[in-house]
């Protein structure tokens, strides 16, 4: 049971990202997480153990990839700047923690001042 406890504690890692909001664009088998309206993780609801992508500075991306052999260029999305995580708990949460921070800090770098103010509010 430890996989699908994996994916539940990515989700509320992501919703709990300061103005982060849970979508389903494309259907009710993907939870996108956003923040001002621009994804930072995608989490397929399927059959365990699931996965996680997220936005990854793409020399980071491709040095996890040959890390761990669980992270692969983002499927579905710009492999260059995307990866998928499995939730087979070869990658240690705390590393898997970063990388959703580290997606989710992307994201925000690029939004504009006014939207990072907002979020502070």
């Amino acid at each position: 049971m430890v996989h699908s406890s994996s994916r539940d504690r990515v989700i509320t890692e992501c919703l709990a990202k300061p103005g982060a909001a849970e979508d389903y664009p494309f259907g009710d088998e993907v939870a996108v997480f956003k923040v001002a309206g621009r994804m930072f993780a995608l989490v397929p609801l399927g059959p365990a153990p699931g996965s996680v992508s997220l936005k990854c500075d793409p020399g980071l991306a491709a040095d996890l990839r040959g890390r761990y052999a669980a992270i692969t260029p983002g499927y579905h999305l710009n492999k260059r700047h995307w990866n998928t995580v499995a939730l087979d708990g070869s990658v240690p949460e705390e590393e898997l923690l970063e990388l959703i921070d580290h997606s989710y800090e992307l994201v925000v770098a690029r939004l504009t001042t006014a939207q990072r103010n907002q979020l502070m509010a």
